[in-house]
């Protein structure tokens, strides 16, 4: 218990002195997310700038040939996989790519649990873009964005990776699941919601980072937190079934849900493999 709250304890006064190390967001994530807000820039101009990156050039040509673009004829051009893709949803994906090669380490327990958790946070991000894309065919004037939820979905638990940084300087001691679980738990979604300020994205992403585990807050309309919830529903990272029963049936009022079982559908496996397939 002591080496515990030892992690808690440097924790909170790291977090209380501002002193915690976040992770930045890599430099070729920032190009494109700079170069996408950009109302001048063009599909050439951004293919140029990821073109640059290797790994970015592959993710994208992934993407673009996954079975969620619905396309018989692959692409091994840049500017072809940029053009299909569309700038808007360009940005969130080359965030998200960029995310998960933060997700390494040279310490065998914190890389095994770092995979893990991105694992996890893909699958979820599948199950919300599956309902969403479902969502939005059913409601075209809805203001929520796929490229949006996409983003959301990929960083919802992105407060794990500093808590794993930290335990990884003190490997002996705090390299331990049962550590590592309490500390995310209690630190993962205030620790995430600060990365959100630290990389500029905006007070809705803040938001969604900061509550979407936290079930006291339950927005009234239709919110990206819904869809999170709904993939951590699937997965069962909610454990009281309960409180499963509960969001599912609020799912099925706001329209998400068309039923309660709409999740185990054959219907609904074929759009979670879609989603699934850009990752």
């Amino acid at each position: 218990m002591g080496a515990e709250n030892a992690l808690y304890i440097i924790l909170v006064e790291k977090i209380r002195q501002d002193a915690l190390v976040l992770p930045t967001l890599p430099e070729i994530a920032l190009k494109v997310r700079q170069a996408a807000d950009d109302p001048e820039i063009s599909l050439g101009k951004m293919s140029e700038i990821i073109s640059h990156d290797a790994a970015l050039s592959l993710g994208m040509l992934k993407v673009a040939n996954s079975v969620a673009y619905g396309r018989e004829v692959k692409t091994d051009s840049v500017s072809k996989a940029v053009t299909r893709i569309g700038l808007r949803q360009i940005k969130s994906i080359a965030t998200a790519m960029a995310v998960e090669q933060m997700f390494i380490s040279d310490n065998r327990v914190i890389s095994e649990y770092m995979q893990s958790s991105w694992r996890k946070t893909v699958d979820v991000a599948s199950v919300a873009i599956a309902l969403m894309t479902r969502y939005i065919q059913k409601n075209k004037q809805t203001p929520l964005t796929l490229e949006t939820l996409t983003l959301a979905a990929l960083i919802h638990n992105i407060g794990i990776l500093p808590i794993l940084t930290e335990a990884e300087g003190h490997p002996t001691v705090f390299a331990k699941p049962a550590f590592l679980n309490k500390a995310i738990n209690k630190f993962s979604h205030v620790i995430g919601a600060e990365m959100t300020k630290a990389w500029g994205f905006s007070e809705d992403y803040t938001e969604l980072v900061l509550s979407w585990n936290d079930l006291s807050f339950l927005p009234k309309d239709v919110h990206y937190i819904d869809f999170i919830r709904a993939g951590a529903v699937y997965h069962e990272i909610f454990k009281n079934e309960s409180t499963r029963d509960f969001l599912l049936r609020s799912y099925v009022d706001k329209g998400i849900l068309p039923k309660l079982n709409f999740m185990a559908s054959a219907e609904f496996s074929d759009v979670l493999v879609k989603a699934r397939s850009m990752f």
